[in-house]
């Protein structure tokens, strides 16, 4: 199987598209503002978050950078481990996502949050492309997990 580090133009290239989104809503959108693009489904808004997910552990934006260079490092030294291809792209995804926020967090001091999704009146709190590399790198991760159980 391939390294892992093959795969790092992609890091690249999914941690560009996750700064290029956040620098469009910080040009087009008000801080605290909305833009419905599917109305009662989709919309984008201009958030910051300087804690966790769903803005949990508020203000605690030191706290999460020295967990994502831990994160990091870890990843890399355990980067031999990832040898399933499921396991290589949620490498990737995992890797990509702490990149694009450890990015807010270090140049703008919180991550810029976007993305919005209501269900009914339920709204999902907003997120941006790196929450989705993380979660879908999480996907990938519970994939090689029950895959190899069958095995």
């Amino acid at each position: 199987m391939t390294s892992p580090l093959y795969f790092i133009p992609i890091v690249f290239l999914l941690v560009a598209l996750d700064q290029l989104t956040k620098l469009l809503v910080l040009c087009a959108i008000p801080l605290y503002g909305t833009l419905k693009i599917i109305p009662g489904i989709f919309y984008l808004t201009h958030l910051y978050n300087t804690g966790a997910a769903f803005g949990m552990m508020h203000d605690s934006n030191r706290f999460f950078m020295i967990v994502s260079l831990a994160a990091l490092l870890i990843l890399f030294w355990q980067r031999h481990h990832f040898v399933a291809l499921s396991l290589q792209l949620g490498w990737v995804l995992l890797l990509s996502g702490i990149l694009g926020n450890l990015t807010d967090r270090i140049f703008r001091g919180h991550v810029v949050d976007f993305l919005g999704v209501q269900i009914w009146n339920y709204y999902w709190p907003p997120f941006n492309v790196a929450d989705t590399c993380i979660c879908m790198a999480t996907g990938f991760f519970l994939l090689s997990a029950f895959s190899s159980q069958r095995k």
